[in-house]
């Protein structure tokens, strides 16, 4: 490809020029790429505590839920299960890290659990509203970091493409694009060098006569 390029001195400047930029730009998407990776590092070690808390929390909630099957019945479980067939709305934001659009999700609204709890006079029913209460809180957090792993894992990943690209396509094209321009223009000059002393040599000997 480099020679393709016509050898002049601009094209040798500007040549030069590309191979700085492209230095610069190997430089960030390498911290860039750094960073990404300490990111998925935080979040890849929450995500296994928060997952173990998640199995933990539903694990007990269950436990409560038969248990309070067998405190109060299935009548009175089932009616108040009545008010919680919705549980409110999950809103989606989004967080920029390093360039990635990473989801946060946020549990809606309480105001059916805190219907629940006015109409039940059962202590077992209000244990059960709270402890799948927090088991929906850990399913949401875990869903969260699971999602941003996901996307920095694919950023990652196309990030150290590039990287590569400039390591073994991009700046060793240039160099060799300016390594080629620089060798011909040397020998354009040392061809015009030697014409000129040609010339100037036979203008000599025509003087002489």
């Amino acid at each position: 490809m480099a020679e393709r390029i016509t050898p002049t001195r601009m094209n040798l400047i500007a040549t030069k020029r590309r191979t700085v930029i492209a230095r610069r730009g190997h430089a960030i998407l390498k911290k860039k790429r750094e960073v990404l990776v300490l990111e998925f590092m935080k979040l890849l070690k929450n995500t296994g505590n928060d997952r173990e808390k998640m199995y933990d929390i539903l694990q007990k909630a269950y436990q409560i839920l038969g248990a309070g099957y067998a405190y109060v019945g299935n009548l009175e479980l089932e009616e108040a299960a009545n008010y919680v067939k919705e549980y409110g709305d999950v809103g989606i934001s989004i967080k920029n890290i390093m360039g990635v659009r990473v989801p946060e999700i946020e549990k809606g609204g309480n105001e059916i659990a805190m219907m629940l709890n006015m109409l039940s006079s059962s202590v077992a029913v209000d244990d059960i509203n709270e402890s799948f209460t927090n088991a929906l809180e850990s399913i949401i957090a875990v869903a969260q970091r699971e999602q941003g792993l996901r996307r920095i894992v694919l950023e990652i990943e196309k990030t150290k493409r590039r990287v590569n690209a400039m390591d073994y396509i991009v700046i060793p094209r240039y160099n060799a694009q300016a390594k080629y321009i620089s060798t011909r223009l040397e020998e354009m000059n040392r061809d015009t060098f030697s014409a000129l002393k040609h010339v100037k040599k036979k203008l000599s000997k025509g003087e002489s006569r």
